[in-house]
């Protein structure tokens, strides 16, 4: 077992894969309305004209996260840095604009260069400036003939972030209980939630409406124009595969080649994607669970069968509802910052063994490493300061989905929740009201993906994946049309695939970005992957049967 102190290290970078509180439901707040005039055609021209100054990367600012400046690329070449300018409100080019901040690494054969590779992490609101550097040995191969470009999303990071409340604000509203028991504890979490809204109007007001995914999507537009592509190469993880999809259903004769890994479901409602989501957890902690037994008493957790390591689960979450342990420093570990480490802990096997070790400690009274991988997911740095991430996810999932659930709903769907899952069913049944008393109205329902004309873009589910469950890879593929989305299925645990390792994943994505060669639809890639990609027999249909619908915004 790791040391705490080399497991809270190990912690702080799973952050940045995780990028856990959301997936969902997105757009952009603006309308198309006035852009058809020719004032605002040449307007948006003038932006697509802009030349970017690129200089040497500062250190990731507190809504980024914090830390040093990048470290230098293998061979010695310096990050870069930039902004772009882009109209706040696309209704009104000649209004007022925001800067996005963006980084790239130059590709090696500059000779050979195919263009930009733009990518998007996930969140909502995770800052891909501060996350593509350490992420980037993984798609080295990738920077042989493009350069990797990552960007700050608006209302992300240093894109104008959105800003809601303040560190110790902070620090109390996520400890506090998400899963109320009695009307008195209703009232409390409800308050804060409308606190919460209050601070975000009065400190990002200006911002909250136009922070959506739409808006996202014609700033990549925008971007691909001013770095100089013929067509927008793209990289979308997580909540990025959703951004790629309404991308592509505004520009589909733009796309060039495009990828989306651990795929968002766009055809589900923010109640279907949670409650798919709180199933994906569900079979995450189950795998967990059978590993844990397989091993015997390698795992330190008590326990014979997987129901029983549930069970103890459930019995700490209990003890931790009525009593508070200790954490870090003053702090302590609550039974939402529990629930939350474990579901931070499931993004990735790497991190099993973390797990086992945070819970067997909270279970002797110690919640240091299980409040350290909450503060992860929350983006809370060890000297105190949180990230902007939680804020941009709340502002762009709220503008994006028209949902507004009541008290009374909430409640009456929490049965389903718990049968789904005994661990997260409450937690993120409960997460229903977080956009109640949002002050700004939502877009849609789910987003239009539709990308007639487009051409093939490759579509990977894993088949383990708890924030993105598999069935979504099927139905993006299908909302982008015939033709389009070409599936591939990685057969493994964890958030993602190609950045599990797995040669066979790895392989194919290469060939498709670098050569143009698309896979197979329908191609299987197992756990532990050979470079032979093997044809999805008849298990797609039954494979969705058995692991329902998905995805929630833990992811």
């Amino acid at each position: 077992m790791p040391t705490t102190s080399s497991a809270v290290r190990a912690v702080a970078f799973a952050a940045s894969l995780a990028v856990l509180l959301a997936a969902g439901c997105s757009d952009g707040g603006d309308k198309d309305k006035g852009t058809d005039s020719g004032s605002d055609r040449s307007r948006l021209e003038d932006f697509a004209d802009q030349r970017l100054k690129w200089t040497a990367c500062p250190p990731p600012s507190e809504a980024e996260g914090g830390g040093p400046s990048p470290s230098p690329l293998p061979g010695g070449a310096a990050w870069q840095c930039s902004f772009m300018d882009v109209p706040l409100d696309y209704g009104k080019p000649d209004g007022e604009t925001m800067e996005l901040a963006l980084i790239r690494a130059r590709a090696v054969d500059e000779q050979n260069r195919i263009g930009s590779l733009i990518f998007n992490f996930g969140g909502p609101g995770g800052s891909g400036v501060a996350t593509l550097p350490s992420l980037a040995p993984d798609y080295a191969t990738l920077r042989g003939r493009y350069d990797l470009v990552s960007f700050d999303p608006r209302g992300v990071g240093r894109s104008v972030p959105v800003e809601c409340e303040d560190n110790q604000q902070l620090d109390v509203y996520y400890a506090q209980d998400a899963t109320p028991d009695n009307a008195a504890e209703e009232r409390t979490y409800t308050d804060s939630l409308t606190s919460y809204a209050h601070a975000c109007e009065e400190n990002s007001g200006t911002e909250l409406p136009h922070v959506g995914t739409t808006n996202a999507a014609r700033d990549m537009e925008l971007m691909r124009q001013v770095l100089g592509d013929d067509k927008l190469y793209y990289f979308g993880i997580s909540y990025g595969t959703e951004l790629g999809g309404v991308y592509a259903h505004l520009y589909p004769g733009n796309v060039g080649r495009a990828v989306f890994d651990a795929v968002v479901d766009p055809t589900k409602d923010a109640e279907q994607s949670s409650l798919g989501q709180t199933r994906g957890f569900q079979l995450a902690l189950t795998r967990f669970a059978e590993n844990c037994v397989a091993r015997g008493d390698e795992c330190p957790l008590p326990g014979t069968s997987v129901r029983e390591i549930q069970d103890g689960i459930l019995q700490l979450l209990r003890q931790l509802d009525k009593k508070p342990i200790p954490g870090i420093g003053d702090r302590e570990l609550t039974q939402t910052q529990a629930t939350n480490g474990i579901a931070q802990s499931l993004y990735s096997t790497e991190y099993w063994e973390l797990l086992e070790q945070g819970l067997d400690e909270a279970d002797g009274g110690d919640g240091a490493l299980l409040l350290a991988l909450s503060d992860a997911m929350n983006g809370r740095s060890d000297n105190g300061h949180y990230s902007n991430s939680g804020a941009a996810n709340a502002a762009i999932n709220c503008v994006d989905s028209k949902e507004r659930y009541s008290l009374k709903q909430t409640k009456e769907k929490l049965p389903e929740f718990r049968a789904a899952s005994p661990v997260f069913g409450d937690y993120l049944g409960w997460g229903l009201l977080g956009c109640t008393k949002w002050p700004v109205p939502g877009e849609w329902t789910s987003p239009d993906v539709s990308a007639p004309g487009a051409p093939p873009i490759l579509i990977i589910g894993n088949t383990g994946d708890p924030a993105t469950p598999y069935e979504g890879a099927k139905a993006m593929a299908q909302a982008l049309g015939k033709g389009v989305g070409i599936e591939l299925t990685y057969d493994g645990d964890g958030h993602g695939a190609y950045n599990s390792g797995n040669r066979c994943v790895q392989q194919a994505v290469n060939a498709y970005l670098l050569q143009g060669t698309v896979p197979a639809s329908g191609t299987v890639c197992k756990e532990g992957g050979t470079p032979q990609a093997q044809r999805m027999a008849d298990r797609g249909t039954s494979s969705v049967q058995q692991l329902g619908t998905s995805h929630r915004h833990l992811a």
